[in-house]
C-alpha cells in the first residue's frame, strides 16, 4: 500500500469507531469485568468422552485462569442423542443426526448461590461410513464439533449476561 491509502484507510478507522462510539456501541468485552469474570469460572463437567471435551473447550474458550480463586461454578449436565438419517434400501442409515444439549448451572462462590441458568442445543449430522472405524471416527468427529459449538455458544451467554448485569470488579481492582 501507499502512503496515502494508508492514511485514508487509518483516517476512515477512526471515524467508523467514533461513529460506533458516539451511537452507544460498546465491544462486548469493553464492558468492566467480563474479562476476568469469565476466566473465573470452574467448569464441573459429567465424566466421559463429551463431558471432558466439553470442560476443555470451555476452560479454553472462557480463558481460565488457573491462578486466580474461582468466583462462580459452572455444573454442566449433557445429553446426547442419535438418529438415524438418510436410509437406504436396505435399511441402513448413511447419515446420522448427532444432538448434544448441555444443561448449566452457575452458582456464586464462595455463597453457594444460583446465578445463571441456561441451556444450549447443537444439531449436526455426519456421514456413515460402511468401514467400522471410518463411522466410529465420524461419530467422534461429530463429539468434538458439537462440544466446540456448545463451548462457544455458552461463552456467549455468559459474557453477554455479565455484560448485561453488571459483572462484579475483578479481584484486587478498586
Amino acid at each position: 500500500m501507499r502512503p496515502l491509502p494508508r492514511a485514508l484507510a487509518a483516517l476512515a478507522l477512526a471515524a467508523v469507531t467514533a461513529s460506533l462510539g458516539a451511537c452507544g456501541f460498546t465491544p462486548l468485552y469493553a464492558a468492566p469485568g467480563v474479562g476476568p469474570s469469565l476466566s473465573a469460572i470452574q467448569v464441573v463437567a459429567p465424566p466421559g468422552r463429551t463431558g471432558y471435551l466439553i470442560r476443555e473447550r470451555l476452560d479454553d474458550a472462557l480463558v481460565k485462569d488457573r491462578g486466580a480463586p474461582p468466583r462462580y461454578r459452572m455444573n454442566l449436565q449433557l445429553s446426547e442423542s442419535r438418529y438415524p438419517r438418510g436410509l437406504r434400501v436396505d435399511n441402513v442409515a448413511t447419515r446420522y443426526e448427532y444432538v448434544l444439549t448441555a444443561a448449566y448451572t452457575l452458582t456464586a462462590l464462595p455463597s453457594g448461590a444460583p446465578a445463571k441458568v441456561g441451556s444450549v442445543r447443537v444439531e449436526l449430522t455426519y456421514d456413515s461410513a460402511d468401514q467400522p472405524y471410518a463411522s466410529v471416527a465420524a461419530q467422534q468427529d461429530a463429539q468434538e464439533r458439537a462440544a466446540d459449538e456448545a463451548a462457544r455458544r455458552i461463552q456467549l451467554e455468559l459474557a453477554v449476561w455479565l455484560a448485561t448485569q453488571g459483572a462484579p470488579p475483578a479481584a484486587g481492582a478498586h
